[in-house]
């Protein structure tokens, strides 16, 4: 085994070994705190240029399958864990973690002391840091990356053959979300995240997804236009970096959180209904709530933990956005009625008579 070492930007500097072939990559050091799903998070293209941190010490015990990918390649940029299984024990076992990142290409450091780790991100606020086999090393500057043009269709694809058609625009999409929208009887084409209203128009969709992706909201400012937009002819639902655009478009702002939302256990209050879901989330930033107030959004979810904005609602368009994940995968299923509350708002405009939620 190849011993490696995680070096922050700040100066700490955390050591393993190289579970696998040693490789030496760059990014912004994030922690995500689910129990599982880590197949999931590897393919979710949201880790597009960071590395991932699980705090669960033990990754890769059910192995690896084909059916629960996100997008077709792993987006972290590199794992460091505690531990990760080399003898997988689940029925779908295709391979393992670790020959999936193997032949990813995607270095994983394993052996880390993670609870340490963990509380110094915290501490210090998510900070870049650098994968290596030498510990003298300095962590290179960046973080001006445009991550979005790198993992978005370049071309429209559509699926499915649904009485509503649904526009995807990709950000960065999760298959869930997609597979989500087919097993609710829709037609979906996935569209580029720079597709115009003139465009879309053309295309004539009953409704539009606003896709989670990677990176900084403020990065696609010259976009805002034509996403405001097309919400003001069409239902829309943006999720996670959707919702922020959506905010951005309507004349809100969005700031970054100190070391941000990323597992399956957080606790989101409902404004209308008063209830609490648990949700599945992955993002660095937030929609700031005191700028809503000039902007033409309210407030529609609120998290219980910090308080954070967690959704919007116009209040005379049928434009909605929530910042977690309600298609989960991996998470709980608590707000998947979002969709269907979405659907049906769709079904009523388009006059889809025919439609029902699956």
């Amino acid at each position: 085994m190849t011993s490696g070492y995680l070096i922050l930007e700040t100066g700490e500097i955390f050591e393993g070994f190289f579970a696998g072939n040693p490789a030496e990559t760059t990014g912004e050091v994030v922690f995500n705190t689910g129990m599982t799903g880590y197949q999931e998070m590897l393919t979710d293209p949201s880790y597009t240029g960071q590395i991932l941190v699980f705090c669960y010490p033990l990754i890769g015990n059910y192995g690896v399958n084909g059916d629960d990918h996100e997008s077709k390649s792993i987006s972290a940029r590199a794992v460091v864990t505690g531990e990760i299984c080399a003898s997988p024990s689940f029925y779908k076992v295709e391979k393992t973690a670790l020959s999936f990142l193997e032949k990813s290409g995607v270095p994983c450091l394993a052996g880390v002391d993670t609870r340490a780790l963990v509380k110094t991100i915290r501490k210090r606020g998510t900070v870049r840091g650098l994968v290596s086999t030498s510990r003298d090393q300095k962590v290179p500057c960046g973080g001006d990356e445009f991550f979005v043009a790198e993992v978005a269709i370049k071309q429209p694809e559509t699926y499915g053959d649904g009485p509503l058609h649904i526009a995807l625009m990709d950000f960065g999409y999760k298959k869930s979300i997609l597979q989500y929208l087919l097993d609710r009887n829709c037609k979906v084409t996935v569209v580029p995240f720079d597709f115009t209203a003139k465009q879309m128009a053309e295309l004539a969709p009953d409704g539009i997804v606003i896709s989670n992706g990677p990176g900084d909201p403020a990065k696609l400012a010259e976009w805002l236009p034509e996403i405001k937009k097309v919400s003001a002819a069409y239902p829309v639902l943006g999720i996670c970096l959707g919702h922020q655009l959506l905010a951005l478009a309507y004349g809100a702002k969005t700031k970054k959180l100190p070391f941000g939302h990323r597992g399956g256990n957080h606790p989101v209050k409902d404004l209308k209904t008063g209830k609490v879901l648990m949700t599945a989330q992955n993002h660095g930033y937030v929609v700031d709530e005191a700028s809503l107030a000039g902007s033409e959004l309210e407030l529609s979810f609120k998290n219980v933990n910090d308080g954070t904005v967690e959704g919007c609602i116009h209040p005379d368009l049928p434009v909605y956005s929530v910042q977690f994940h309600p298609e989960a995968h991996p998470g709980p299923r608590d707000s998947e009625y979002i969709f269907d509350h979405f659907l049906q708002r769709v079904q009523q405009r388009a006059g889809v008579l025919s439609y029902a939620i699956q």
